[in-house]
């Protein structure tokens, strides 16, 4: 266990808890979790028996966690279990929600209603969903899943980058196409019959995972079931906090995860853009020895010239300031990218001075890649 975000109170990092979620989340520290990710109940109103066409039973969903009295007692539940997700959320944490067409549309408005601010609603489509067997509806293909921020300028985590590099340098887009859990990832007691009715893919959690949170940050299940968000969260080199309140799904979950190791830290580390380097100033290569004070420097046409000063300024056609201001007034342009715009020469040849930029962050950020 570790030491809180507040005060004297204790996280309980890396635990799969028993008991009601909501007075369970009322117990951990305000402002300590980075990321929630939440499976609540879909309240199915399932009234009858659901049989394929050889008449073999549908082992659906018909738990008791799974049903209330009416919507009305859903959405307050909804809007409590939320509500205290919020309170235990970071400023720059955010929170992922799945449900079905039963009840995802109630949660989103709730969220919102509570002062969440939605990034995305991401589609899970399944590539092997069970057939509607009554043949009265569409097959039910896919589940939403609602990604939101603690409020519209709020920060948070996005590991743009990776995502893109999970989609063979594409942008992720908003529909993910991924099997739903079977085979030998699903969990099953020794009749054979399902340990846990809904259990989530991994690769689900893990893109979530990946996309929204950082190694060593807290990860939240407040509906843990049979443990895949904890699995994928430790895998991942995440911290993760499991509540449920059935004992045979936690102990379930606590097998899962009792010989699981994480990956090791280099195959921890994911690909970031520009955007994620460590910001080096102009001045940060003068400071170094990088480059001189006087020194010519260039645009890539050698048309015009400007010249290094001691403060990590440049000066060029009777104006003075940092490489982008210059950059900028010599073409007449309102904005420009100095690192990219400005060259040195090297050996009779133009270079970028984006690359001494390169040279100074391995100085001064030696982890940097």
């Amino acid at each position: 266990m570790a030491v809180g975000e507040t005060g004297g109170a204790r996280l309980p990092r890396n635990k799969i808890i028993v008991g009601d979620c909501i007075e369970e989340l009322s117990r951990l520290p305000e402002a300590s979790v980075d990321l929630v990710f939440a499976d609540p109940p879909y309240n199915l109103q399932l009234n009858n028996e659901l049989f394929r066409p050889d008449n073999s039973r549908v082992d659906a969903v018909d738990d008791d966690w799974d049903k209330f009295g009416s919507f009305g007692a859903y959405d307050s539940f909804t809007r409590d279990w939320l509500a205290a997700c919020r309170r235990v959320l970071k400023p720059n944490g955010s929170l992922w929600v799945i449900g079905s067409y039963h009840n995802i549309f109630r949660v989103g408005t709730i969220l919102q209603d509570l002062g969440y601010w939605v990034l995305n609603d991401v589609i899970w489509r399944k590539t092997n969903p069970m057939p509607n067997f009554r043949g009265r509806r569409f097959t039910n293909a896919h589940e939403t899943m609602i990604w939101a921020s603690m409020g519209p300028k709020a920060k948070y985590t996005f590991n743009y980058e990776a995502m893109k590099s999970l989609n063979e340098d594409l942008q992720m887009r908003s529909d993910w196409l991924l099997p739903i859990c079977s085979g030998g990832e699903r969990l099953k007691q020794d009749d054979g019959r399902k340990t846990h009715p809904t259990q989530k893919p991994e690769a689900l959690l893990a893109r979530v995972i990946l996309a929204s949170s950082h190694v060593g940050d807290v990860v939240l299940d407040p509906f843990s079931g049979s443990g895949t968000t904890a699995v994928a969260a430790k895998r991942l080199g995440r911290s993760f906090i499991g509540i449920e309140r059935e004992e045979s799904y936690a102990e379930a979950a606590r097998a899962r995860l009792k010989s699981l190791k994480p990956l090791d830290a280099a195959s921890l580390q994911v690909a970031k853009g520009k955007r994620g380097e460590a910001r080096i100033p102009f001045g940060a290569l003068v400071e170094l020895g990088l480059i001189s004070p006087g020194t010519a420097l260039y645009d890539p046409a050698a048309r015009h010239e400007a010249k290094v000063r001691a403060d990590g300024s440049i000066a060029c056609a009777g104006a003075q300031g940092s490489i982008h201001k210059i950059g900028a007034h010599v073409q007449g342009a309102m904005a420009c990218n100095g690192w990219t715009f400005w060259h040195y020469e090297k050996n009779g040849a133009l270079k970028p001075i984006d690359d001494l930029r390169a040279a100074a962050r391995q100085k001064l950020v030696p982890h940097a890649s």
